[in-house]
């Protein structure tokens, strides 16, 4: 049997199934006699869209309307006098608009001039009957018929070339346009809530980066992070540590969106309650770190990370770098230090160790620290930015505050790679004063 929902509104939409192929109704051709005073009752009395309009071509000149829902279209033309096209002016065509409140529709285009052969009634739709619901078989008794009447109210009006058409309401129809006017509503309220949350989300996430710098009198510095989606996996931090030292950290968590901000607070939370350990064992504090992704987190989630303790006073790095991208240390003579792993990634394995690395930033140095969303962002033409493009931008706005050096590479960033954004974006510039 038929499926009584099959032609209701909203089922032209493309199927994912590919097995049945893709097929609607496009276009019915009307012929009439004036095309200027055909639009104007279509699309002004009707209230139907304007879907093309070749009246301007050469030969036949030609419009296509269709009512508001739907995809279907009817298609006007005026045909040659005396041609067999010309005869059907004015005959039925036996074209139908369906509708879910005929009443409403009938009052709307009486007051704007639509001629109707007849008010609206309902009919009993026995076998034979001109007008069927959506999926109706083609015999139905008389016996299940009684009572029902499908809903069955038609009305017929003409156009002002006396081409008949029929205006039909159903009660399926009514009730499958109120479910689909449901499940939208649903949809959208979910949808609402959902956004609603990504935003508070987003802001709970920006409130985990820092908030104040530590003050130091040898380091100016400042952290970016442009996450690719509402909320994402990139962290960075400024830690006080104490005693004129500060850590200066960045990580990059397996995965994108709320799943790998989730493991990036996580992270976050883990390495401040342990970074108290960093004063006198960095590598003591990132073993716990990696004990504890280790323990609270799924075997598949992992992060890269870079700690560095930076002294105020001696002006020395000491840092560790579990498998992330090498930072970079740009010389006052010109000259480019990269500061390379020196232990695997966090969270993936429990055995873990590391060793320490060690660098020195003198006055005019700049140490630029970037997730792979920075080098690894690509241009319309499939082209990497890189690391070599970071360093030139580096270079060329290193004159500027650590702030307005971030902002600066990456608006480079986004005007080498004006798509949408695939990655989370983070940086940390650190200058020598």
């Amino acid at each position: 049997m038929t499926d009584p929902h099959r032609n209701t509104p909203g089922d032209s939409d493309v199927r994912l199934d590919r097995r049945d192929p893709y097929l609607r109704l496009q276009s019915v051709t009307i012929y009439v006699r004036d095309l200027e005073r055909s639009a104007d009752f279509y699309l002004n009395q009707l209230g139907f869209q304007l879907d093309f309009d070749a009246r301007t071509q050469l030969g036949r000149p030609w419009i296509a309307v269709s009512p508001p829902d739907g995809t279907a279209n009817l298609v006007l033309i005026v045909p040659e006098a005396d041609s067999e096209q010309s005869k059907l002016i004015g005959r039925s065509h036996h074209v139908t608009f369906i509708t879910e409140d005929l009443i409403a529709k009938f009052r709307e285009w009486t007051r704007r001039g639509v001629r109707f052969q007849q008010t609206p009634r309902l009919r009993r739709l026995l076998h034979g009957s001109s007008v069927r619901p959506p999926g109706a078989s083609e015999a139905p008794s008389p016996q299940s018929d009684l009572g029902r009447v499908w809903g069955g109210m038609f009305a017929r009006f003409r156009d002002p070339d006396g081409n008949s058409f029929s205006l039909v309401a159903f009660d399926e129809v009514t009730h499958a346009i109120e479910t689909q006017r449901r499940t939208l509503a649903e949809k959208l309220e979910a949808d609402r809530r959902t956004a609603q949350e990504l935003e508070i989300a987003k802001q709970v996430q920006a409130g985990l980066f820092p908030q104040s710098l530590p003050p130091l009198r040898t380091l100016e510095f400042a952290g970016l992070c442009l996450p690719a989606r509402h909320v994402g996996g990139d962290y960075y931090d400024f830690l006080q540590l104490g005693r004129e030292r500060m850590g200066l950290v960045i990580g990059d968590i397996s995965g994108k969106g709320i799943a790998a901000a989730l493991l990036m607070a996580n992270l976050q939370a883990n390495v401040r309650s342990q970074s108290a350990l960093s004063i006198d064992q960095p590598h003591r504090f990132l073993a716990a770190v990696n004990e504890l992704l280790c323990a609270n987190t799924a075997d598949s989630a992992f992060a890269t990370l870079f700690f560095a303790e930076y002294d105020d006073v001696s002006r020395q790095l000491r840092y560790v770098n579990c498998g992330h991208l090498p930072p970079l240390v740009l010389r006052s003579d010109g000259s480019i230090d990269r500061l390379q792993p020196t232990a695997t990634i966090l969270g993936a394995f429990r055995e873990w160790d590391c060793t320490l690395g060690h660098s020195q930033l003198g006055s005019g140095d700049t140490l630029v620290l970037f997730t792979d969303g920075v080098s690894e962002s690509f241009s319309p033409e499939g082209e990497e930015f890189g690391e070599e493009r970071l360093i030139d931008a580096a270079r060329r706005h290193r004159h500027l505050a650590s702030r307005d050096l971030c902002s600066a590479i990456a608006d480079e960033l986004r005007s080498f790679s004006p798509h949408e954004q695939h990655d989370d974006v983070t940086l940390i510039v650190a200058k020598g004063v």
